[in-house]
């Protein structure tokens, strides 16, 4: 590894013996093993998987018959279809409803003297945090159409009109509200970076605000815009949470519960979900390389050698306005949902005779808590996301350290190979990784299937490209003359990272550390296929008891959930902003 820093330094320090020579290729050779075993070995089973017709349990992989069936099978299947088709307008119109969300808020916090824009900023963010399923659960409370709250609401004030969300409607709103951050902090940032001269010359010739909104700030930012679209439409087209909540009620069937239901059958359809997992993998796929062909070629560079500084539109009285947006979107994605939630919770039946009975305090008790907590399987679900959690944060923030520092410090050859490995499973959604590792490790005597290591491992591949972004920010933001000072002075590789990248780098690893623990702690998809009796998780456990029938243990354990999740986050943040101070301090 040390033949690393003697390739990033001048000629000078070339004369290496040969152990050093040596350990560049061992340590790239190393990095891209990790990678394979991770990322190329669970895709090769898969497609393994769609292209035989073995069963892992049955036959193991000692007999492998090829067939092409399962891919004929499913893309002759008119369910498939139905549910690709329910995926894309599901997901498409999310999408909308997400840039719209998104780019508002963007324009209001970044282009606009909106009081108490810090707020709005934060506020905005939240949704990202709520897992899929706790957010479907809330709204299924809310908007059923017999026992919804809304509409016992609406109902009690003689409004006649009900609320549905157990419907296609339901699943592009709740998609949409929730998954708007993503756009937001693509088109905040674009908006933060581009000169707002572009938009005063507008005005001088005489065209309105509102015109040039439309005509210069937009499209001037579209690659923002693309690139949130795409990143909020690839992630709703990988969630399982919010269509099992919200549309297994109406047999909306999407991709996701679609290859859910061919392995719950008896006997499990494992091939068929292989074939139909690869489907939705090239879908995501296609959908990456069309953004990158759609940007490829133009030019949208609005920031230049000369300084500004983003101007702030004054809206005079109309900032309240905006203000109250902000607190509207607050109250329906966080306040509504929770309320449903807490009422569900407490109360002994969701059942209201009139609006009044909403506050019979009789009907409410710690019953639902109770039978929650007598279930053995809780503390054991809770326990078993903790480890899973913190082995995913260790293994996952060392490893995204690695190739960080591989790809963005060093000149080492196979690098690019690293970055392309480390990058692919952006293209592939969480259940996907979870239908893959099935596949890879379901059949091996004496394998990982079926203990908290295989959760962990698929965990740290489906966050390895969050992961490494996030670090990729810190190691750039270090000046490569720190490193050669350091050499200069005698520090080998090993000492440099130790003494100067890891300190500097610190606040961003101990942030990517706490983002994939956040993420380990809310995935379902991955987990669905990966779990045991003995290595339940908290959303798998959640979905047991939501499909179990039973709305009040289902939002009493959302609630243990969201507070666990709540109390780690905000203790993992507190950890990120002491390093940050420490950092800047010494």
């Amino acid at each position: 590894m040390t033949a690393t820093s003697a390739e990033a330094l001048p000629a000078a320090r070339d004369t290496t013996d040969a152990p050093r020579r040596w350990a560049a290729p061992l340590w790239v050779g190393a990095l891209l093993i990790v990678l394979a075993f991770l990322v190329i070995y669970p895709l090769l089973m898969l497609v393994f998987g769609a292209l035989s017709d073995s069963n892992p349990i049955v036959d193991g992989f000692g007999s492998f018959r090829p067939s092409a069936k399962h891919f004929l099978d499913v893309l002759a299947n008119e369910n498939v279809h139905l549910a690709f088709f329910n995926a894309l307008a599901a997901c498409g119109g999310g999408t909308v409803l997400a840039v719209v969300i998104g780019l508002a808020f963007s324009w209001i916090v970044v282009r606009t003297n909106t009081p108490f824009k810090g707020f709005i900023a934060g506020a905005s963010m939240i949704p990202l945090f709520v897992p899929p399923l706790v957010a479907g659960v809330a709204w299924g409370i809310l908007g059923s159409p017999k026992t919804g709250l809304l509409n016992t609401m609406l109902k009690w004030a003689g409004i006649d009109f009900r609320f549905d969300f157990y419907s296609m409607s339901g699943l592009i709103i709740v998609f949409g509200i929730y998954y708007a951050p993503y756009v937001y902090m693509f088109t905040a940032s674009a908006l933060r970076n581009m000169d707002p001269s572009l938009e005063e010359a507008s005005e001088v010739s005489g065209a309105s605000a509102f015109t040039t909104l439309f005509t210069v700030t937009f499209p001037l930012i579209a690659p923002a815009i693309l690139a949130g679209s795409l990143l909020s439409f690839v992630v709703m087209l990988g969630i399982y949470g919010v269509p099992a909540a919200l549309g297994a009620p109406a047999n909306i069937s999407v991709l996701t519960t679609y290859i859910f239901k061919l392995t719950a059958w008896s006997p499990p359809l494992y091939n068929t979900a292989a074939a139909v997992a690869i489907l939705l993998m090239v879908v995501t796929a296609i959908l990456v390389w069309a953004q990158q062909k759609v940007l490829s070629g133009k030019s949208y560079a609005t920031v230049a050698g000369k300084a500004f500084r983003p101007r702030a539109l004054n809206l005079g009285s109309w900032r309240w306005f905006t203000f109250g947006l902000a607190l509207v979107y607050l109250f329906v994605v966080v306040v509504l949902p929770t309320l449903a939630l807490i009422i569900a919770a407490f109360r002994k039946f969701l059942f209201f005779k009139d609006f009044n009975a909403l506050f019979d305090w009789s009907q409410y008790s710690w019953v639902h808590f109770n039978s929650v907590f007598d279930n053995p399987l809780t503390m054991l679900s809770i326990w078993n996301t903790l480890k899973v959690g913190v082995i995913t944060a260790v293994a996952g923030g060392a490893l995204a350290f690695a190739i960080g520092y591989t790809v963005n410090r060093t000149t080492v050859s196979g690098r690019r190979s690293i970055d392309l490995l480390a990058t692919l499973p952006v293209a592939i959604p969480g259940l996907v990784v979870g239908v893959a590792y099935l596949w890879a490790w379901i059949g091996l005597p004496g394998g990982l299937y079926g203990t908290i290591w295989i959760l962990a491992l698929a965990f740290v591949a489906r966050f390895m490209p969050d992961t490494v972004k996030a670090l990729s920010t810190s190691f750039l933001q270090i000046h490569k003359e720190l490193e050669e000072a350091a050499w200069i002075c005698g520090r080998g590789l090993l000492g440099t990272i130790r003494t100067i990248v890891l300190p500097l780098a610190r606040p961003g690893v101990v942030a990517s550390m706490t983002l994939l623990f956040v993420l380990a702690i809310r995935e379902l998809g991955s987990s669905l296929f990966l779990y045991t009796s003995d290595t339940t998780v908290m959303a798998v456990l959640l979905l047991d008891y939501y499909e179990g029938g039973n709305t009040g243990k289902t939002a009493a354990f959302s609630l243990v959930q969201t507070a666990i999740l709540g109390v780690l986050l905000g203790l993992t943040t507190w950890i990120s902003r002491e390093t940050t101070q420490n950092t800047r301090f010494n």
